[in-house]
């Protein structure tokens, strides 16, 4: 039977890819797409807890649904930034992006 622990380690490895996306990766896209996947791997220790340690109550799926929404707002204004950024770089790696240094 697939227990607590089980969804806990799922949701460490996906923190854990997402995390090193963050650091490595150059590509806006990529760190957009990796900050994700770190939301999700929350989303599923929410679910995963609320399930297994408070039974019936709904406020992990609350929360991960408040997650979620947060996760899209963070998204449309992180691709309009981007969008806006490479039309006048004409690049989407991150290193290029000094505009808001002195």
């Amino acid at each position: 039977m697939i227990g607590l622990t089980h969804y806990l380690i799922l949701g460490t490895i996906l923190f854990s890819i997402g995390l090193y996306g963050v650091l490595a990766k150059r590509n806006a896209v990529a760190v957009l797409m990796s900050i994700e996947l770190i939301l999700n791997a929350v989303n599923i220790n929410f679910v995963a807890a609320n399930r297994f340690v408070a039974g019936d109550g709904v406020i992990g799926q609350l929360f991960s649904i408040f997650v979620i929404v947060v996760a899209a707002a963070e998204v449309a204004v992180g691709l309009a930034l981007i969008i806006s950024i490479v039309r006048h770089k004409k690049s989407v790696n991150l290193d290029d992006y000094n505009i808001l240094k002195w």
